[in-house]
């Protein structure tokens, strides 16, 4: 459970401990030098700005810095999301298959981590241990399962978010669309040796339906059979990896209750959620009353695993005394009698934080790009216009970009 511990403290030793250099030297091996960021980041514990005022305090950085502009994948998928809405959630075009040949359920012995495709099943595993994944991992996981068991994209990606501590639809789900590419010209495909070259011995997969040729690859990928398990049967003590559960609702001990409208009524309100885990704002009055808010209509379609909940419970707890779960309607009707309320806004819960609440815009680390930019190249060379530095962007100094 603690090894992500929900707390600043920790967000800021994690960004005091990254060297660029070694990140954009490494960042691909499965032992890199990767920051472990991205649940504070996800949950809105740290800002992308934080982030990198923290690490360029130390280090010199330009903004074409491999770090930086990781960070900015992150916004960039947002700023999809953003013009796109629920469209990310469907193939943005069409892939190497139509949608219609990929099968709509992941294979049990996907998810019980017995394929017979180490790296396969070394990345199920760690996944159901820690509920973190390295990237690359990631995208060889996402892309055994689209390309070589024909799953359709949206069932693999609905599945690993739910099992992440840093689950964010938009960065999850259009990173499986890159894959599956369905978001961009062309499929991921990886093979043996990539694996061999990035990840520890355990991963290796000779002899397996991945040892072959990038070529051979794109050909299974354009092939609408799936390829079997090399090894479906369970492992020695008879039973695969025991997938985790997931729920909709917080643990029975979190101490979360139903909306109370009598707690909230003549009082000045300040709304915290899952994706708004910062420091409260000093300019709250003294005596606003800080709510958390789980949204059950978000939780039922994207349930959580049990170390998800406790991450984001436990940083909510130290926030917010009273803690409310329940149906969006049932939190707008408790809100009613609220003098004000104010909150940040997420697009996880846009639909009804706006209608609740004055909601300041989330924080954002790079210019607006107000046209619609349909691959990363083209919105980081219209975010990164004009921007001479990275103190360009720690300092705000610039403007929106078209």
């Amino acid at each position: 459970m603690d090894s992500f511990p929900p707390t600043l403290a920790d967000a800021d030793a994690r960004i005091a401990a990254v060297h660029p250099v070694a990140y954009a030297r490494t960042r691909n091996a499965l032992d890199g030098a990767v920051s472990g960021l991205s649940p504070y980041i996800t949950h809105g514990m740290v800002t992308l700005a934080h982030v990198l005022s923290g690490v360029a305090a130390q280090h010199t950085l330009d903004v074409q810095h491999k770090f930086v502009s990781e960070l900015g994948w992150r916004e960039y998928f947002r700023h999809v999301w953003h013009h796109r809405g629920d469209g990310i959630l469907h193939s943005l075009h069409e892939g190497p298959l139509p949608d219609a040949a990929y099968a709509r359920e992941l294979p049990a012995d996907i998810r019980q981590a017995c394929t017979g495709v180490p790296v396969v099943d070394e990345a199920v595993r760690v996944l159901n241990a820690t509920g973190m994944l390295h990237n690359h991992a990631r995208l060889w996981l996402a892309s055994y399962v689209v390309h070589v068991r024909k799953v359709q994209w949206r069932v693999g990606a609905d599945w690993l978010y739910g099992h992440l501590l840093d689950g964010d639809l938009a960065s999850n789900h259009l990173s499986w669309q890159w894959v599956a590419g369905t978001g961009s010209r062309k499929p991921y495909l990886f093979n043996a040796d990539n694996v061999a070259r990035y990840a520890p011995p355990s991963w290796h997969s000779p002899g397996t339906v991945i040892d072959t040729s990038y070529e051979a690859l794109d050909i299974l990928a354009r092939r609408p059979a799936p390829c079997e398990p090399a090894n479906g049967r369970p492992h020695v003590d008879g039973v695969g990896v025991i997938e985790p559960a997931l729920t909709g609702v917080p643990p029975s001990t979190s101490g979360v209750m139903a909306p109370n409208a009598a707690a909230v009524a003549g009082r000045d309100v300040w709304l915290v959620h899952p994706w708004n885990l910062g420091p409260l704002p000093t300019t709250l009055p003294a005596d606003a009353l800080v709510i958390g808010v789980f949204v059950a209509d978000v939780h039922r379609a994207w349930p959580w695993s049990e170390r998800r909940w406790h991450f984001v419970g436990s940083r909510m707890a130290e926030l917010a005394t009273d803690r409310w779960s329940g149906d969006a309607a049932a939190i707008g009707a408790a809100l009613q009698g609220a003098r004000t309320v104010r909150s940040i806004d997420d697009p996880h819960l846009t639909p009804w934080l706006t209608r609740w609440a004055a909601c300041d815009a989330a924080p954002t680390l790079f210019p607006p790009v107000d046209r619609r930019c349909d691959s990363f190249s083209q919105w980081w060379t219209r975010a990164t216009r004009g921007l001479t530095s990275v103190a360009d962007l720690r300092a705000g100094t610039r403007a929106p970009a078209s």
